[in-house]
């Protein structure tokens, strides 16, 4: 059976735990760098991404965190997860925000703004078919710039112009909102296949 982690520290790690058993596979709350060694593939999930950061350098988890995604295991960030994954942050609160790279692109933290100016829509996503997937921004980030290797999947209105709510390169996924908040199974069904079917990654 295949087998999920879902970095525990902080945010709606429970959501996905949930959504993954749905789906058929084994899902374990990670919080300990051994943790990460019987996985198949690690969501990292949406909250307060200065936390997270905080809390993962205080459980020495940052460098086993960004020695997985080096190594090209497939790896989902939603939300907080996603601003994680970037190699690059705008927005930043002083000190910075701790970066576990391997997403070649560019992400402002705090795009749609406060928690107030959280919202929902409905996104066109060819890769999961005709219907439209509803998605839930929280406090949420925008893709602004995005490599020559990066998969666009997913684009939202923005400030005067569309910008980026998810992505796919190699075997990494990243969404700015929050799948595991609805009903809709389709996100986490495209990352278990990705974690079945991982791409050679050099």
């Amino acid at each position: 059976m295949v087998t999920i982690g879902i970095l525990a520290l902080q945010g709606a790690f429970v959501e996905h735990e949930a959504m993954v058993r749905r789906l058929g596979a084994q899902a374990v709350q990670v919080r300990k760098p051994e943790q990460l060694a019987d996985l198949d593939g690690l969501i990292i999930p949406g909250g307060e991404s200065t936390t997270m950061g905080l809390v993962a350098e205080r459980w020495g988890l940052v460098e086993p965190l960004r020695a997985w995604v080096r190594s090209g295991k497939p790896t989902w960030g939603t939300c907080a997860g996603m601003i994680m994954l970037a190699d690059r942050a705008t927005g930043q609160k002083e000190g910075g925000q701790t970066l576990l790279g391997g997403l070649d692109v560019t992400v402002n933290r705090n795009y749609f703004g406060r928690q107030n100016e959280s919202f929902e829509t409905w996104l066109r996503v060819p890769a999961l078919g005709e219907a439209p997937i509803r998605a839930v921004f929280i406090r949420a980030p925008a893709i602004v710039a995005a490599g020559a290797g990066v998969e666009v999947l997913a684009t939202v209105p923005g400030r005067g112009e569309d910008v980026i709510a998810a992505v796919r390169q190699g075997n990494i996924l990243a969404t700015a909102f929050h799948p595991e908040l609805t009903d809709d199974l389709r996100w986490h069904a495209l990352f278990l296949a990705m974690v079945e079917n991982p791409v050679a990654v050099a």
